[in-house]
């Protein structure tokens, strides 16, 4: 295969030869120069058809394709054969559309299939195939030296292709260092083949160059295919090897053993690796301080290593060390270079504290504490502020009784000896100490036994005092029972005279006694009960009970002691229950528990045993009480017990026969938490202000008054009086809730007309027709269940309409008489607006205030609170500004 470059055509003959398809393609991009390929008219698949310079149209391309699905283009612009073809005499056209994707940017090269019209060279007609003898045509290794001195341009090599045997043959090349960077570095010449270098090259820059060559005939036929051509360029040592650090830092402890790695050093090298260029060798120049020689480094690896015994912290705490690393594995004529490598010594505990003198004397007077009386210095080479150089100071002997104690001075390390519990001067004149004295930290290296526990003597004098009485001990004990007699006589408080250790001479006297029931005499320190001791009245600590003494000597001074009391217990207080009032939901709950306590000992409390105490006959029915456990019990009930308050009567006895007996409060209530009830009976006893009872004055105002409009309808009806005929499509709503509920519909006259649901939650009766018999008024009412006005009366403790509930949801009706209403509604009406003007302790109130909930702002319904601005009690001036259906209303009522 040869590869031609492109030849030029005019674009207007171009655009005479090219099919209609072509010429509505390229109107997609812009069209850059034409490109000609001569070919036979046979061509085999992957076939390499020609090449184009595509940077020359869209350099920037990162897309390429070919219009014709024959053809295939590469990145470098080879054009090949997708499949098999053979070219008619006509012309064979397609176009390579390139692309920028980024900038959106278009670009098309026509191209122009030819047959081969002529060779240079005629071939005999039988031949098919070219006859070489030797393949030629292949890759060349070729190599080049890097920052070679020339002569530049420099010959590389010759590349020859089989076909110039029969072909004049043209060579050409790309790749880095042609067309790609860097430019023009290599070039061939096109008749000959030789391949030239322009200029020195630096391997650490460019180590090989990928070339690709071409062979093609003069009009652009492809002799064989692109052939690969590596130049390498071969390393020359020209870069010294070079440290990762100007300068190391380095810490060993001075107690290290030969042989361990204080630190490792590295350096690099730029030239071809795994060559004698590369080859590093690491050595110590120079050391500082010069001797003795500690350190050594591995030749390979950089290493640095101990290996002396002479490292101590305290003779030199610092090492400076030259390091020198050469490539050519350390020749003479290698390439080297320099670093620093500074070594700190850490300290090592390998110096004991010891003392400055073997012997020491403090003095100290009797009963004093608390006291600083010695320090002790020492010395130790150790690095200071570090727990190699802190004393640890210890009393080895002579402190068996605790009255001394040692510390260390964190700033001067200096043992600090202190007196915490004074001496006695008349048990011992003098005390003999042995101090010992250690690091925090223990010793490093095999110091002698002698010098890792220094010790020295103390001697310490006790200075005589003249002491005042001594409490001792100083609590003493007593025991007395509870209950006894005033007057008794019982031993009480002693106290002594250090000096001659007898008690004459001194005098007593109780400086605290919590319940003053105790009394001292001065002379002999007896005690005397002053009162009845009780056990229960007084918390006691551990069961003892506390009085502070004090004892006086002639001289004034002074001791103080307790006298711990210790009161013995008297079955003297009866078991108490601890509940007062139960609640228990039926039927839920079928018991409850009571438990009761008795703050005697237990010797004289439980087990307890609980009854009925002369119970009526009912409760004694209701009621059983059994045992649960020692301190307590479980009261039940039967199962026809009523809801209702019941009083039960228990006594509870103790072990020793105490006993008391309680009224507990039980409340049986239908609930599923005895929370409800609570809540149910806080609310029964809301006390209403005056505002309330105006409010509910105004609504039972109300109430009469449609009572009223619905009998003065009735009798209208009854004389034949109708109504105006606007009034009679009017329709009342009677409603008792303020959310949605059980609304009625009355109408005109007087029956109702709809029943939202059933009345089971409440009086829900609706009014029936009004009559008049002999002047006698009577209201039929209809009512839910067979519950009637009567048998509301005697349901409980607050008669009202609302306490009529449950029941069947049948219907039935009943009638009553207005004075039989009257004399129903009256009295509890009464009674409730007694009870709404009384606060919460039923005391009559001036003023009772409610809060309302506020409406928001521009609310139609105003604020309630409007009603206290009205200073007039008899203001009725709004009855003038009704409206005229309510006026007819008012005619019809006032009319009988």
């Amino acid at each position: 295969m040869a590869v031609a470059g492109p030849r030029s055509s005019p674009r207007g003959a171009l655009c005479r030869q090219l099919p209609l398809t072509f010429l509505v393609f390229s109107v997609a991009g812009e069209a850059c120069k034409n490109v000609i390929f001569n070919v036979p008219s046979k061509l085999q698949v992957d076939k390499m058809v020609g090449r184009v310079n595509l940077k020359e149209c869209l350099r920037s391309a990162d897309l390429i394709q070919s219009s014709d699905p024959g053809f295939r283009v590469l990145d470098d612009g080879s054009v090949y054969t997708a499949s098999a073809l053979v070219l008619s005499d006509k012309k064979r056209s397609f176009t390579i559309q390139l692309s920028d994707t980024k900038k959106q940017t278009h670009k098309e090269i026509p191209v122009l299939l030819e047959h081969q019209k002529k060779v240079l060279k005629k071939r005999q007609t039988k031949e098919t195939v070219l006859r070489r003898a030797k393949r030629r045509w292949a890759p060349i290794p070729c190599s080049m030296q890097e920052n070679s001195l020339g002569p530049f341009p420099l010959f590389l090599q010759q590349v020859q292709s089989d076909a110039a045997q029969n072909y004049t043959i043209f060579y050409s090349i790309s790749g880095r260092g042609v067309d790609q960077e860097p430019l023009n570095l290599f070039y061939i010449e096109r008749d000959t083949g030789n391949l030239f270098c322009t200029k020195p090259v630096d391997r650490e820059e460019y180590d090989i160059f990928d070339l690709i060559a071409y062979a093609s005939t003069a009009d652009g036929y492809s002799a064989d295919l692109p052939l690969p051509l590596p130049i390498r360029v071969e390393d020359e040592n020209d870069n010294k090897p070079v440290f990762t650090e100007a300068v190391y830092n380095f810490e060993v402890s001075e107690s290290s053993r030969l042989g361990t790695t204080v630190g490792m050093v590295c350096a690099t090298d730029r030239d071809e690796p795994d060559t004698m260029h590369t080859r590093l060798k690491y050595s110590i120049l120079e050391q500082t301080p010069r001797s003795p020689g500690l350190f050594s480094v591995h030749p390979s690896t950089g290493v640095i290593t101990i290996i002396s015994h002479y490292l101590d912290r305290e003779v030199v705490d610092k090492y400076s060390l030259i390091m020198k690393v050469q490539d050519m594995d350390g020749q003479f004529f290698g390439l080297t270079s320099t670093s620093t490598c500074i070594v700190t010594v850490k300290d090592s505990n390998d110096n004991a504290p010891t003392f400055r003198q073997n012997a020491y004397e403090a003095s100290v007077e009797e009963n004093a504490f608390n006291v600083e009386i010695l320090r002790i210095p020492v010395e130790d080479k150790d690095l200071i502020k570090t727990a190699n150089w802190r004393a640890n100071f210890t009393i080895l002997k002579g402190n068996e009784h605790g009255n001394f104690k040692i510390s260390t001075d964190k700033e001067t390390n200096e043992g600090v000896l202190c007196v915490v519990k004074p001496l006695n001067y008349e048990e011992n004149h003098q005390v003999n100490l042995e101090i010992g004295v250690s690091n925090e930290v223990p010793l490093t290296r095999d110091v002698p036994r002698v010098t890792a526990m220094n010790r020295a003597l103390v001697t310490v004098h006790v200075k005589d005092l003249d002491e005042g009485p001594e409490c001792s001990p100083q609590a003493q004990y007593l025991q007395i029972k509870e209950n006894l007699a005033v007057g008794s006589n019982i031993k009480g408080y002693k106290a002594y005279d250090p000096e001659t250790k007898s008690s004459n001479g001194l005098r007593y006297k109780i400086l605290h006694d919590p319940k003053g029931w105790l009394a001292i005499d001065e002379i002999s320190g007896s005690i005397t009960t002053s009162k009845i001791l009780d056990r229960e009245a007084v918390p006691t600590k551990h069961g003892l009970y506390n009085i502070t003494v004090l004892a006086i000597d002639q001289d004034g001074r002074s001791c103080t002691g307790t006298l711990a009391v210790n009161i013995e217990d008297v079955n003297d207080n009866a078991p108490e229950i601890l509940q007062d009032y139960l609640t228990i939901c039926k039927p839920k709950m079928g018991y409850t528990d009571i438990s009761a306590v008795d703050p005697d000992e237990p010797v004289h409390g439980a087990p307890f045993y609980f009854s009925l105490s002369n119970p009526s006959p009912e409760i004694n029915r209701l009621w059983t009480l059994t045992k649960v456990n020692d301190t307590a019990a479980r009261l039940s009930y039967q199962k026809n017990a009523q809801f209702q308050e019941y009083a039960i009567p228990v006594t509870v006895k103790d072990r020793a026969g105490q006993s008391a007996t309680k009224i507990l409060r039980v409340n049986l209530c239908d609930c599923t938490h005895p929370s409800q009830c609570r809540l149910a009976s806080r609310s029964a006893g809301v006390v209403l202000g005056k505002w309330a009872i105006l409010a509910i004055l105004l609504g039972i105002a109300l109430l009469f008054s449609v009572l009223l409009t619905l009998v003065c309808g009735v009798i209208g009806t009854k004389k034949t009086k109708r109504l105006p005929e606007d009034l009679a499509q009017q329709n009342l709503i009677i409603s008792n809730t303020e959310a949605p509920g059980d609304d009625r519909v009355c109408s005109a006259n007087g029956f109702t007309t709809h029943t939202a649901n059933n009345c089971s939650q409440g009086f829900c009766g609706t009014m029936g027709s009004g009559t008049r018999n002999g002047g006698q008024e009577s209201i039929e009412m209809v009512r839910g269940g067979h519950q009637t006005l009567e048998s509301c009366r005697g349901a409980g403790h607050h008669h009202t309409l609302d306490s009529c509930r449950g029941g069947h949801t049948e219907v039935d009706n009943c009638r009553y008489n207005y004075s039989e209403w009257h004399s129903f509604t009256q009295p509890h009406l009464c009674e409730k607006l007694h009870l709404c003007n009384q606060n919460e302790q039923h005391v009559p109130s001036q003023d009772y205030v409610l809060a309302y909930n506020y409406e928001g702002r521009g609310s139609p319904a105003g604020s309630v609170g409007c009603c206290s601005e009205k200073q007039e009690e008899d203001s009725l001036d709004f009855l003038n500004n009704l409206e005229p259906k309510f006026m007819t209303l008012v005619e019809a009522c006032t009319k009988r």
